[in-house]
């Protein structure tokens, strides 16, 4: 089973009970925390070993000074519980994406060949504002080898404004 298939159950899970506690951000904090140490891959070689209960994995995956009876470490503990906590990093990837779209926010990722500007960037935040009628949170990244131009990828939506986009686009058109 796709890890992400196996990981939108408990996604769900986690985001209903933090929208019951009103606490997302907190939740969206943990779950980041608990899939950092799922990545690890010293914590990684642990997934399945018998010597070891799944409490005591759990315990790991719990930020300091958290509870053991809190509903953030039962529904960890369910997780070792069922041999998922191999999931955590789909998981809080997914819950993050539930917390956004509830938040009616918008993660877009910019890439261009060079830095965009304080000014640029509040320009094009509030022109993805307008368009997707969301607030935008944006995350820029650099790629020297776009020539110039930038590619916005707004998820569901890619708008390619690159100078090599348009490069291959003619290209197409001359060839048709």
């Amino acid at each position: 089973m796709e890890p992400i298939t196996l990981a939108r159950p408990y996604a769900r899970a986690a985001f209903e009970l933090a929208s019951e506690q009103r606490a997302l951000g907190e939740w969206a904090q943990r779950l980041a925390f608990a899939a950092q140490v799922a990545g690890d891959a010293q914590t990684a070689s642990l997934f399945g070993d018998p010597r070891i209960a799944p409490g005591q994995l759990a315990s790991l995956f719990l930020p300091e000074g958290e509870p053991a009876d809190s509903m953030f470490a039962r529904f960890i503990g369910a997780l070792a519980e069922n041999h998922r906590l191999h999931a955590l990093p789909e998981i809080a990837a997914l819950f993050e994406q539930l917390k956004r779209d509830a938040e009616r926010v918008l993660k877009v990722r910019v890439t261009s060949a060079v830095p965009i500007d304080a000014i640029e960037a509040a320009q094009l935040r509030d022109a993805l504002k307008r368009r997707f009628d969301r607030e935008i949170e944006l995350e820029q990244s650099l790629d020297p080898s776009m020539l110039g131009g930038a590619v916005i990828d707004a998820g569901e939506m890619v708008i390619d404004g690159s100078v090599r986009g348009r490069l291959a686009r003619l290209g197409t058109a001359l060839a048709q």
